[in-house]
């Protein structure tokens, strides 16, 4: 791996700085009184907790190359709140969002997610990606995205995709 894509952590200012005002502001505001608890850790158990959660939002971006829902749906929260693009309509329930997630396999013949630059903060991943989807009948289609992702306990809590470009 190329060392300047090596995923890193950042104090807060920088991340906020890196992902923008509307990115960087609902990240942060995501961390709610319930939700404080991994915001207060400090030192090697926060710094843990951030490489682990880089770790398993890396990993389920990877699953989906592997076209089979079965391996993509674990890593979501029984609950866990999923949205396409940020004004799509939130899907909720690791259930309905497996479904969803399973169509988009169905009609793919290969998926691949191109992760550029991921950082965390707590329980907070943001990445950008170029996320690759060939359908079934050989035409590729490319999204460039933002991703936000909430980790709790080592399982997606929320996930939104923000679009940056064409």
């Amino acid at each position: 791996m190329d060392p300047s894509m090596t995923p890193k952590t950042l104090p807060r200012r920088e991340l906020l700085a890196l992902a923008g005002s509307g990115l960087g502001a609902l990240a942060m505001a995501t961390l709610a009184p319930g939700r404080a608890q991994a915001a207060e850790l400090t030192g090697s158990a926060l710094h843990d907790l951030e490489q682990a959660n880089l770790r398993t939002v890396r990993d389920f971006c990877a699953s989906w190359s592997t076209l089979d829902v079965s391996r993509v749906a674990p890593f979501f929260h029984d609950d866990a709140v999923y949205r396409v693009l940020e004004t799509a309509k939130p899907i909720a329930g690791r259930d309905a969002i497996t479904r969803f997630i399973g169509t988009a396999l169905m009609r793919s013949r290969k998926v691949h997610f191109d992760i550029h630059r991921q950082y965390a903060a707590g329980p907070i991943v943001l990445n950008e990606r170029h996320d690759h989807f060939t359908s079934q009948q050989g035409a590729e289609r490319v999204f460039h995205v933002a991703g936000m992702f909430f980790v709790k306990a080592g399982k997606i809590a929320e996930w939104t995709d923000y679009v940056v470009g064409t």
